[in-house]
């Protein structure tokens, strides 16, 4: 189909490649057929449609008025019936009607029962975890796009991603707001966060800390939902500062509490960590012999000259 450089359909004017609307292509490629922009300002290049529109404007409508839409259909479908399907053609001197009845009709496909599905587009940058944003949800994308920019097409059940070609590289199958869909193929395991592996994941990790610390961290999610996300996150960091014993017995006394807010847990940790500080040594001590003592008990050295000798 020959078309115009309307801004639509053709981002990008250009007459050997011309760059389409991604929406117009895909539409395109629903139907079977394909779109050729025009070269910009050059309206011979499509001037059978421009004399098409001519020979309707002249002929059908000229000197012509009607009192509604529906009047103005009418009168061109008995225009197109009665006139235009029975003139002879300049060009192939036939009939328009009988050349297409007899030629023309057999050649065309048929249209796909399917309409052409609706759905947003946009471009996205991929973050360098190595996700997109598309509706305050996140989807991930093959590793050699990190910081490219790709196209993104997503309705109310599939988000599908393609690279600047059109191509298909990823899709995705749609989430809530706020939630990752990974497909593992496109990290390694250690460019995959906390959040992204699930809080039954990071319930596990509190778990491992001890049992206290896991019932605490189970009660606070059950507790503050959602919130409690970054909230666990925190509270497991608390491991990088602390023993695990120290966080599971800050865990214990919150639970014993009910007290799911992580700056009293943190305060649990600083206590119970100063409790736990090993005794400093001490140098006297009754049983402690002073060093003299032990010093007589080596050879000296008139003693080492006569073995010597």
């Amino acid at each position: 189909m020959v078309i115009d450089n309307l801004k639509a359909a053709v981002t990008k004017a250009d007459w050997f490649d011309p760059e389409l609307n991604p929406k117009v292509i895909a539409f395109a490629r629903h139907y079977n057929f394909v779109f050729l922009p025009t070269k910009p300002y050059t309206p011979r290049h499509k001037g059978k449609v421009e004399s098409g529109i001519k020979y309707v404007k002249n002929n059908a409508l000229k000197g012509r008025s009607f009192s509604s839409l529906a009047e103005h259909n009418q009168f061109l479908a008995n225009w197109e019936r009665q006139v235009a399907d029975t003139r002879i053609h300049g060009t192939t001197r036939q009939q328009v009607g009988k050349r297409f009845a007899e030629i023309e009709r057999s050649a065309l496909m048929l249209l796909v029962r399917e309409r052409f599905p609706s759905y947003h587009e946009g471009r996205r940058k991929v973050n360098r975890d190595g996700h997109i944003e598309v509706a305050r949800a996140y989807y991930s994308v093959p590793p050699e796009y990190l910081g490219r920019r790709v196209w993104v097409h997503w309705d109310s059940r599939m988000v599908r991603i393609y690279n600047g070609h059109l191509q298909q590289i990823a899709v995705h199958v749609r989430v809530t707001p706020g939630k990752f869909h990974t497909d593992r193929s496109h990290l390694a395991d250690a460019k995959i966060s906390s959040i992204e592996r699930g809080v039954e994941y990071m319930l596990n990790r509190a778990r491992c800390l001890g049992d206290d610390a896991g019932r605490w961290a189970t009660q606070m999610i059950a507790v503050l939902g959602i919130e409690g996300v970054r909230v666990l996150q925190g509270f497991l960091s608390l491991a990088k500062t602390y023993p695990a014993n120290v966080v599971n017995q800050a865990g214990d006394k919150a639970l014993e509490a009910a007290c799911f807010r992580l700056r009293p847990v943190r305060q649990l940790c600083k206590r119970y960590a100063e409790d736990q500080q090993e005794l400093s040594l001490d140098e006297k001590h009754p049983i402690i012999r002073p060093l003299s003592e032990y010093q007589n008990l080596l050879p000296n050295n008139e003693d080492q000259q006569e073995v010597k000798r």
